[in-house]
């Protein structure tokens, strides 16, 4: 009788549990692999990424730093797959390299999103893998036609670049190139240097071009704010207010410096049309939609004349 009673009170157990469980179900956990998290670019992402999903039930994020370690990441990658993410979104440490990310996604059967840095240069993603970032080359084409009206079309320029392995490094700097030598063949490159997109770099560098290049350096252009900051630092510990300084990624240090004039421009990398579109897509993916393969994010020049309306 006793044993009865026991095992009939275990059942009734079990069923609680039961009920429990499916009035709960497991939520979603979607990984987010960042190349470094204190890049503030890359915080601001984060940020709108975290945003999208605030009021939505049912997803767990996971967020994890890859430190600027292409290997960190892959592991950070396997890891979330291992513990059963649904989705991925990854911002590449290195945008030829992706290969063992891009293949263990397509072998787990979950979406992959990459964001901000594109793997896939002038192709389109494989099935079940998205891009959303802006056209890098447009942010460098943008820089050079503001800086090259504002010197009349000649001088020299100094161009600071983020790391070498990166896509937005290299096509911002090709943007800048190509367009100095098909509209403004009077402007000389004198210099590029990477600065690993740091501010203490753009700033060191900047102090060693001023000395070398003295009144012929009219221009420093860096692939980010952060940089070119830096490089306002450095003119303004060197007395050099006739140096035009212009940044990429509107960050708000970037548009008070455009709005005091220490800067001459930013332009735009929207970190809300990135993060929540990337969102947008992982959501999509799960829920049984097709999200567009590749999710183009404009750049806009940022300067005086336009700044009331992004602050």
């Amino acid at each position: 009788m006793k044993r009865t009673l026991f095992t009939a009170a275990a059942v009734i157990l079990l069923a609680v549990g039961l009920i429990s469980c499916q009035g709960k179900p497991k939520a979603n956990i979607v990984g987010y692999v960042c190349t470094n998290f204190n890049d503030t670019f890359q915080g601001y992402i984060m940020e709108q990424f975290r945003g999208y999903f605030a009021d939505k039930d049912g997803f767990q994020l996971e967020f994890q730093d890859a430190q600027e370690d292409v290997v960190k990441q892959q592991d950070h990658v396997n890891n979330l797959i291992a513990m059963g993410a649904k989705a991925l979104v990854v911002v590449p440490v290195n945008t030829s390299a992706m290969a063992p990310i891009t293949k263990a996604a397509q072998d787990a059967k979950i979406p992959l999103v990459y964001v901000n840095r594109n793997p896939f240069g002038d192709s389109n993603p494989p099935a079940g893998v998205y891009y959303v970032g802006s056209q890098e080359i447009v942010a460098g084409q943008l820089q050079a036609e503001a800086v090259g009206k504002l010197l009349n079309g000649q001088g020299g320029v100094c161009i600071l670049i983020g790391k070498l392995d990166n896509e937005g490094a290299i096509l911002r700097t090709k943007g800048n190139e190509d367009t100095f030598a098909a509209q403004f063949p009077n402007i000389k490159v004198l210099a590029t240097q990477a600065g690993d997109w740091q501010r203490d770099q753009g700033m060191s560098i900047s102090e060693n071009w001023i000395t070398t290049y003295g009144s012929g350096l009219n221009a420093i252009l860096g692939n980010n704010d952060e940089m070119a900051l830096g490089a306002v630092e450095a003119t303004k510990a060197a007395g050099r207010s006739d140096i035009i300084v212009m940044g990429v990624d509107a960050i708000p240090d970037a548009l008070a410096a455009v709005g005091n004039g220490s800067l001459a421009a930013s332009v735009l990398q929207d970190a809300a049309g990135q993060g929540r579109g990337a969102a947008d897509a992982a959501f999509k993916a799960l829920s049984g939609q097709t999200p567009s393969p590749i999710t183009w994010v404009p750049f806009v020049l940022i300067d005086k004349s336009n700044l009331s309306q992004y602050q």
